[in-house]
């Protein structure tokens, strides 16, 4: 098991043991709330989860790096949800006691679009959100949210620029083709993604995501070749039960300085 991982299991086993926290993490360091932002033209509820930070904190995104864990959640509780859609805004990369890790500083603002069960009905958003967050040290928190969606609600400023910074879709990158060969290694299987794309500015960081929840990647080397990108990462089994790879559900997302472009699955090559 590499540092980073071990660091990873360290915190996942911290926050299997931690008390569920409402609303706030003790002392005040995160706290959680949602944002109303009414109704889409599709006949859909947009709301957001607004965690907000004290300042020189920070937490993950959904896959974040050498160390830490992803948040995670829980919606039960939850009345007339038919279907939920988060959108995770661009996220920054932190170089943390030699380690990589992405996520976000002062606040994340996730957009949440939610397809009623029962059109015309309420929609209470209710449940729970699990995260690390760190300063000088990592600690975890499980916040509680409560809230009847207001069909009402006007533009909500702050859901429109969380959706505003996503990453650009391969299309809008620019992105001619992204290829993936699989090859075994000692531990698990060894991921090289080949992307022929315009620069994102600055260096550029790739992350790429397995798709397979019996799967986890571990740190992911990057260089640029002209045109093309090269990604490398290892995709290790989180048990010992038999895991398939399905390059169409592989999320490959490359982070630069001007944009973060989100590609959707991979051809063979």
């Amino acid at each position: 098991m590499t540092k980073a991982a071990a660091c990873a299991a360290s915190l996942l086993a911290l926050a299997a043991g931690s008390p569920a926290l409402s609303g706030a993490a003790e002392g005040g360091i995160v706290e959680i709330e949602v944002l109303d932002g009414g109704m889409t033209p599709r006949g859909t509820y947009m709301g957001a989860l607004r965690v907000k930070l004290q300042p020189g904190w920070k937490t993950y995104w959904r896959a974040p790096g050498d160390a830490g864990i992803p948040p995670s959640f829980s919606w039960r509780g939850a009345r007339n949800v038919g279907a939920l859609s988060i959108t995770w805004p661009a996220p920054e990369v932190f170089l943390t006691s030699g380690y990589r890790t992405i996520g976000y500083h002062d606040q994340l603002v996730l957009p949440v679009e939610i397809t009623p069960e029962t059109p015309g009905k309420p929609v209470r958003l209710k449940g729970r959100m699990q995260l690390g967050v760190c300063k000088d040290v990592c600690v975890p928190a499980e916040l509680k949210f409560d809230h009847q969606l207001d069909a009402s609600a006007g533009r909500n400023p702050a859901i429109a620029a969380a959706l505003a910074s996503r990453p650009w879709s391969a299309k809008e990158a620019g992105v001619r083709q992204a290829a993936c060969s699989l090859r075994p290694s000692e531990y698990g299987m060894k991921v090289t993604a080949r992307i022929s794309m315009p620069p994102a500015g600055g260096e550029e960081i790739a992350v790429i995501e397995p798709g397979n929840p019996k799967l986890y990647a571990g740190e992911t080397t990057t260089r640029r070749e002209g045109g093309l990108l090269l990604a490398e990462t290892e995709f290790l089994p989180a048990d010992n039960s038999a895991y398939a790879i399905d390059r169409s559900k592989l999320r490959i997302t490359v982070l630069g300085q001007n944009h973060s472009v989100d590609i959707q699955g991979c051809s063979a090559g």
